[in-house]
């Protein structure tokens, strides 16, 4: 099968539910493993901002997992983004997108803004839906009946049939829906190969697990067995050009305002990964990249110290709580972090990185960088929101705004510096953001060396910084200058 340029017809496809809980995780991720067992380049997506399954869905392609998200990203970003993600490390043959909930659910109170219909309309891409047929038969078909009538915009081009019982079944199930006119491209019997891992606020992350990659092989072996990968490619086939061009991080940054350093080596940021640090878009690091950053991978878990000479840390999200007690015990490279703050390296820090510069999380000790100390609570928080920058830092200055998500089970005592400062420079520290319309604070925005604004910026909402691309400039600006001064 040719590779395809930007500009040419790029085969695609949406994998989609009537609900949570149909299989469509395991169906998509299977998908994609069957695909690139086939010898395929797929692309993966994921609809809005879980971290999660972009694990999996990695490991089933030898690609970075990506998500479309029009609340972080905006809607014009959604088709360049899925080309960029297409196109990068290499060009793709298909692209397999992930769907969200329910195929037409999406932000309370918004006719389903940020629903995998609104990505399959914004980026025109034909919707394969998985159904979970184990309690019912003919009335499936008058499911489907109902997905494909609620918005003619969309192209539902195959049903896959998830959980059957026997080949009667299968046959009625068929009958029923092709009956509406809609083709059944598969049928998974129940099987144990066809469950995810369990889920740790929602699925485990895919670097948790040492059996997740045998997991996933298997998912794909099921599928490529139960359904029909030449009419699922016919389907990708059928989605139209798209007239939009690739996202490009070094655009995305001239855009913002950003201007090359002339520099004889690149700046070093550290961004941690290994297993107690799973979460970040891969946007992240490209855009860092773009701006002359050497990205270094650091694992808090088992690495001694940062890097020698690092000038910007990143701590993204994951599940620290989980590993507590051995990123307590590797007090080198907590002692190796405490100083590279405390002299003033521009270091984000969202959610888990957070909980990991806290005086200690669940009574153990963590870094200490900041006033505050964190537990496991028993509420699930989550959802999106909008952010206000109350004082200048690496992120931007005052005022910045930006789009957010949050998803969490841990809280801060207290959740947020004091407004209006707290000791060091006067003026340079509070709250990270003020969140939603009530202005709630949320998290550390501190100047522990006095540079006069906060070089330290610890806060539970994560940003999509291709959405925010200031966000990132002004980052690796500070990165640039903080070396520069000391």
């Amino acid at each position: 099968m040719p590779h395809h340029s930007p500009s040419a017809p790029l085969p695609r496809l949406l994998v989609a539910a009537p609900a949570s809980g149909q299989g469509k995780t395991t169906v998509a991720t299977g998908l994609m493993a069957a695909l690139a067992g086939r010898g395929l380049a797929v692309a993966p997506a994921k609809v809005g901002p879980d971290y999660v399954d972009p694990g999996f869905h990695a490991l089933a392609t030898g690609r970075p997992g990506r998500n479309l998200d029009p609340w972080l990203t905006s809607e014009e970003l959604l088709a360049p983004l899925l080309l960029h993600g297409a196109r990068t490390p290499r060009p793709a043959d298909v692209v397999v997108v992930e769907g969200v909930m329910g195929l037409f659910d999406g932000r309370l109170g918004t006719e389903g803004f940020a629903s995998s219909a609104h990505v399959a309309r914004l980026t025109a891409t034909p919707v394969l839906l998985v159904v979970d047929a184990s309690a019912s038969s003919r009335t499936v078909g008058a499911v489907v009946a109902g997905m494909v009538g609620f918005d003619p915009g969309l192209h539902v081009g195959g049903v896959v049939l998830n959980r059957i019982a026997s080949e009667q079944h299968e046959a009625e199930v068929r009958s029923a829906v092709e009956s509406v006119g809609v083709p059944v491209v598969g049928a998974l019997r129940h099987h144990e190969a066809l469950t995810m891992p369990s889920r740790h606020l929602g699925l485990v992350p895919a670097a948790e697990r040492h059996e997740a990659a045998e997991s996933v092989r298997a998912i794909g072996e099921a599928v490529a067995r139960g359904v029909d990968l030449e009419a699922v490619l016919e389907v990708a086939r059928s989605a139209p050009a798209l007239d939009a061009e690739p996202w490009s991080p070094q655009e995305a940054l001239a855009e913002a305002g950003w201007t090359p350093y002339l520099s004889e080596s690149r700046p070093v940021v550290a961004v941690a990964g290994g297993a107690a640090f799973t979460f970040r878009y891969a946007e992240t690091t490209e855009l860092l990249e773009a701006a002359g950053c050497e990205v270094v991978e650091v694992d808090p878990l088992s690495d001694a110290a940062l890097p020698e000479g690092v000038a910007g840390i990143y701590l993204g999200g994951g599940f620290p709580e989980v590993h507590a007690e051995k990123l307590a015990g590797n007090e080198g490279f907590l002692g190796s972090l405490r100083a590279a703050v405390e002299a003033g390296v521009p270091t984000v820090a969202e959610c888990a990185g957070m909980l990991y510069l806290a005086r200690s999380l669940d009574g153990r000790p963590m870094a200490g960088v900041l006033p505050t100390d964190a537990t496991m609570r028993p509420g699930l928080r989550l959802g999106y929101d909008r952010l206000v920058a109350p004082v200048d830092s690496v992120l931007g200055p005052a005022g910045t705004r930006v789009t957010s998500h949050e998803f969490h089970r841990t809280g801060c005592e207290p959740a947020a510096a004091e407004a209006g400062g707290t000791e060091g420079a006067e003026g340079a520290e509070g709250a990270g953001w003020l969140v939603g319309p009530e202005g709630r604070p949320d998290g550390f925005a501190l100047d522990p060396a006095g540079t006069g604004r906060a070089t330290v910026h610890a806060t539970y909402p994560h940003l999509h910084w291709a959405g925010a691309p200031g966000v990132a400039a002004s980052f690796a600006r500070a990165v640039y200058e903080g070396r520069a001064r000391r």
